[in-house]
């Protein structure tokens, strides 16, 4: 069946060649997102792949697989892509507010959260035997962000290696290099992530599952009570409050306490809202904030928490008011 797809489709008929890519679409984007970081940029980058693909595919001889085939597209465009300043607007620096001291100045990154309704497509069976870490797992905030703090090209050989589970070999097709280039990318890759990523870390309550939604619930009531003593309970010693790709992070229970209380003072009495989501395979919000001057609460921010056994390891907050239309949000609420 699928030979006869691809001599229809290097006939020319779209449908064909449609019926051969859309099963692999999905990971396509979510590996994009990988190695962008970007919801957005993924999907251009996976535009491009198919377009490139649906104009190569006479030249498609066949020696790997069709997946593999886009997987090395999709993989060169999101190289090229990185190198292209021109994709992503600069790190901004200017956040709403004047923030309190922070415990660091990082530095700034481009990263947005993933709506978890896109991950729902995303097929349980993608990764090869190879891969060390599970597919829908790899996409957490977490490791997408200790991917962005490499270099580009170990970022795309570790997703190739250790979750899609592609061999040697096969990468260092993908990427016109030898395996012993690949071998060597992927050992300072793994150092790189394991360093962001201690493996003793507890383990996150199974998602959706009564013990997440019980913390979650926690978090929300405290949160939007405005109770910084509630939320600050609810955190492992060494949580983080972060921003990106604004520079100002805060860890521990003082300086994220210091935190939350400047902006209780800085709203000047309006209330917030939590609105419920995911992202990232992970509990989220969209963050509402109360007009001055009118019955309504207006969109802040999405709020992403990371969990670590009962509680609360960090909170990330996105305020780019274009990923509002990816996650369902509307721009205000009745207040």
């Amino acid at each position: 069946m699928t030979e006869l797809l691809l001599d229809r489709a290097r006939e020319g008929d779209e449908d064909a060649f449609r019926a051969l890519t859309d099963p692999y679409r999905r990971e396509l984007h979510v590996h994009c997102y990988r190695i962008l970081g970007s919801v957005q940029d993924a999907e251009d980058v996976m535009q491009e792949t198919l377009l490139a693909a649906w104009r190569g595919l006479a030249g498609f001889e066949e020696r790997a697989s069709l997946r593999a085939w886009l997987y090395r597209i999709a993989t060169n465009r999101s190289l090229n892509a990185r190198r292209d300043g021109a994709r992503r607007p600069g790190a901004s620096t200017a956040l709403p507010f004047e923030p309190p001291p922070p415990t660091r100045m990082a530095e700034p990154l481009w990263l947005e959260p993933y709506p978890d309704a896109l991950l729902d497509e995303l097929p349980d069976a993608a990764a090869g035997p190879a891969a060390r870490y599970e597919t829908k797992e790899a996409v957490g905030l977490a490791f997408v962000t200790g991917l962005q703090h490499m270099a580009p090209r170990q970022r795309a050989v570790l997703v190739l290696r250790d979750v899609l589970g592609f061999q040697a070999s096969e990468v260092a097709a993908m990427l016109d290099t030898s395996e012993a280039s690949v071998t060597s990318l992927l050992q300072r890759a793994r150092a790189t992530l394991d360093a962001r990523m201690p493996p003793d870390r507890a383990r996150a309550p199974v998602p959706r599952s009564a013990r997440e939604r019980e913390l979650v619930a926690r978090f929300a009531e405290a949160f939007e009570q405005d109770d910084v003593e509630g939320v600050v309970a609810l955190l492992t010693d060494d949580a983080w409050v972060t921003m990106p790709p604004e520079p100002w992070e805060y860890q521990g229970a003082e300086a994220i306490a210091r935190f939350l209380a400047d902006r209780v003072v800085g709203r000047g009495g309006r209330g917030v809202r939590l609105v419920p989501t995911r992202a990232n395979g992970q509990p989220a919000f969209g963050h509402y904030l109360e007009d001055a001057h009118a019955p309504v609460g207006r969109f802040a921010g999405v709020l992403v928490l990371t969990l670590e056994g009962d509680r609360i390891a960090a909170i990330t907050r996105f305020g780019d008011s274009g990923i509002l239309g990816r996650f369902g949000l509307p721009r205000t609420l009745p207040w």
